[in-house]
């Protein structure tokens, strides 16, 4: 693989501290595996970020803040535009969050889209929330241009990272998840969510939606539980890592699709690549904020 392309919203990020003030940093669910995926793949992996921002500080300061990171940043600047903030509460390593984001700029960020950016690669990243944040009308755009990257050769993977708060009615936020994976060759759902919102009875059974849908390759994320893959009809399922305490729960999903979506790109089966997303998670639960060091002797990983 040679590009990683990663399309969402990137935000500020207030993170408690355990003096309980907060630390500010740049994070946002697609973002944080776009960071991740750098971290695990190094200089062989080109990895950028598609999304918009504004013309003010804190737009400049994310830029520079993905660039430090070594993730390219592909962002539209809409003039008078900002980033949002969103802010972690945590109760026994469990997150919920506060969001300000009515005048964020990545709102827009399907306004003008046509095409993917030249050389998107091989791989191309979005969400649920992605969707979420989008109009009506940038909805269908992106699905459209996705559709049309596939098409041409790119891989499309998709997490449908379920939050209804973000959706004007759960029957808008399930149709829009349903046409969205539609597009995607990788489907990367949590079951917990699905089960919820979808009524799914089983993990499979998540899996077989997401297949009929279009999907070659599911992986059904499970929390604590093992991780479900369903791969052309075949079925395997992968332990997860055994964590003694958790910390902060913030970005476990989003590691995981790292650790997996890199490791399948060099060639690893997908229960290999289940495997490594399951290690890099259990690291990241056991330290605060979204995007933390890890540290993986034995696969080329830095810490």
């Amino acid at each position: 693989m040679t590009r990683f392309l990663a399309i969402g919203e990137c935000m500020i990020e207030m993170s408690p501290t355990p003096e309980g003030t907060y630390a500010m940093g740049f994070a946002g669910d697609t973002f944080n595996s776009a960071w991740y995926a750098k971290r695990l793949g190094g200089p062989d992996l080109d990895v950028a970020y598609l999304s918009a921002v504004g013309d003010d500080g804190p737009s400049a300061q994310m830029a520079d803040f993905m660039r430090a990171a070594g993730v390219a940043p592909e962002l539209a600047v809409r003039k008078g535009g900002t980033v949002g903030l969103y802010m972690i509460s945590l109760k026994n390593g469990e997150r919920s969050f506060s969001y300000w984001r009515s005048t964020a700029a990545a709102k827009s960020l399907a306004d003008d889209l046509e095409a993917l950016p030249a050389g998107a690669g091989d791989l191309a990243l979005f969400s649920g929330i992605t969707m979420a944040i989008l109009p009506e009308a940038g909805r269908q755009r992106l699905l459209d241009v996705l559709a049309k990257a596939r098409r041409e050769g790119v891989r499309i993977a998709f997490d449908p990272n379920l939050r209804p708060r973000l959706w004007a009615s759960t029957e808008e936020m399930c149709h829009w998840v349903s046409e969205a994976a539609k597009v995607a060759d990788i489907a990367l759902p949590s079951y917990e969510d699905e089960e919820a919102y979808f009524g799914d009875v089983s993990k499979r059974a998540t899996a077989d939606r997401y297949a009929a849908a279009g999907a070659c390759l599911v992986v059904a994320k499970d929390g604590p539980e093992p991780v479900l893959i369903l791969e052309n009809g075949a079925e395997t399922l992968v332990p997860p890592q055994i964590v003694a305490e958790i910390t902060d729960t913030t970005a476990a999903g989003d590691s995981f699709n790292a650790g997996f979506l890199t490791a399948l790109a060099r060639g690893a089966s997908p229960a290999e690549a289940a495997d490594l997303g399951c290690r890099v998670s259990a690291q990241v639960v056991t330290k605060r904020g979204a995007l933390v060091s890890i540290d993986l002797p034995g696969i080329g990983i830095p810490a």
